[in-house]
């Protein structure tokens, strides 16, 4: 198994990227290779940073440019072929590898996989996934969209919730995972005109179908996947993004300098780490990019070395679990249905 790594992807790229690429192999053991894609001098560069690299499973593809993130994706597409996003794209298109993690360019980096590797089949809809942890670290749900499709049709809904409850059967040993749909409100008649005929597509589909779910249940664990637009999801998603940080800053202006706060703060330390950790995004690694017929993992801007290795291994299970060959065995199972019903 080969995963391609955008080296020239992220705000610390390439050195937090090829340290992430160099712990994935670490922690694979051998079960897969990273390959590093981009400037292969300043890739040699990075790793020559580090000892005892050069019996594991790394291996570097050059590509000499890079999409910056000002830059419109399909213009730089466009413009710039050799681009670290599109080159690793192309060699999952060839079948060289079998996945692509990228912290660059969002966009380009889903403009790439559109591109390159087409929709799986059946789906309408590629879709964003995020995960977004519950009850103090006890579980996850999954947001889906968060930003791929700013405006959706009923059946788009629909998919993106066969594909997150695919995803979180088989990522996260769900039985039976519960979906449900974001909205204003809990009655089916809330809501508008699309999210009125989505609920009712999603009540008659096979899903694990929970009814609608408001903003203050998306943290409560209530369902495992909460379906939504793309610009809701990713306005949500941003929003809970900021809750580390504004979690952090606040606790430490509480604390202050005062002695008896600080020795309390000390006590409680290892308790705040393992709520930081719950809510980190480096701890979930990346998110999927469901319904490209091809594994594509995105990763946040700022990631670590910690979050690429996680990535990598995000990558590594959802081939092995064949997440996209049950994506396609589903949607062309309910659209026969669909067929022999009319």
């Amino acid at each position: 198994m080969r995963i391609a790594v955008d080296a020239m992807g992220g705000d610390y790229a390439p050195d937090a990227i090829v340290h992430g690429g160099i712990e994935a192999v670490r922690a694979g053991k051998g079960e897969y290779e990273v390959v590093l894609v981009g400037d292969e001098d300043q890739i040699q560069h990075c790793l020559s940073r580090h000892f005892r690299i050069h019996e594991l499973p790394i291996s570097i593809h050059h590509a000499s440019q890079k999409i910056e993130m000002p830059e419109s994706p399909t213009a730089a597409l466009k413009q710039k072929p050799d681009a670290s996003i599109a080159v690793a794209m192309g060699l999952h298109k060839r079948g060289e590898v079998d996945a692509v993690i990228s912290a660059g360019h969002t966009g380009a980096a889903m403009a790439a996989a559109f591109l390159s590797l087409e929709r799986i089949k059946g789906v309408k809809r590629p879709a964003i996934s995020s995960l977004i942890p519950y009850g103090h670290g006890l579980g996850v749900t999954l947001l889906i969209d968060v930003g791929a499709n700013l405006e959706c049709k009923p059946i788009n809904l629909l998919q993106f919730g066969v594909m997150g409850s695919i995803y979180m059967k088989n990522m996260y040993h769900l039985a039976n995972p519960r979906v449900g749909l974001l909205n204003i409100g809990e009655e089916d008649t809330k809501g508008t005109d699309l999210i009125q005929e989505a609920y009712r597509l999603l009540s008659k589909s096979r899903l694990n179908f929970c009814g609608n779910v408001e903003g203050r249940d998306v943290m409560d664990g209530k369902v495992d996947v909460i379906v939504c637009e793309g610009f809701v999801g990713n306005v949500l998603l941003k929003f809970a993004e900021s809750f580390n940080g504004v979690y952090s800053k606040t606790l430490k202006r509480k604390i202050g300098k005062k002695v008896f706060s600080s020795v309390g703060a000390f006590l409680l330390k290892p308790t705040f780490e393992r709520l930081r950790r719950i809510y980190d995004y480096e701890e979930y690694g990346g998110v999927p990019l469901l319904g490209i017929n091809g594994t594509c993992i995105i990763c946040h801007g700022g990631s670590t070395p910690k979050a690429i290795k996680n990535a990598v291994k995000e990558a590594v299970t959802m081939i092995q679990q064949r997440v996209n060959e049950k994506i396609s065995n589903e949607v062309v199972g309910m659209m026969e249905e669909e067929r022999d019903a009319k």
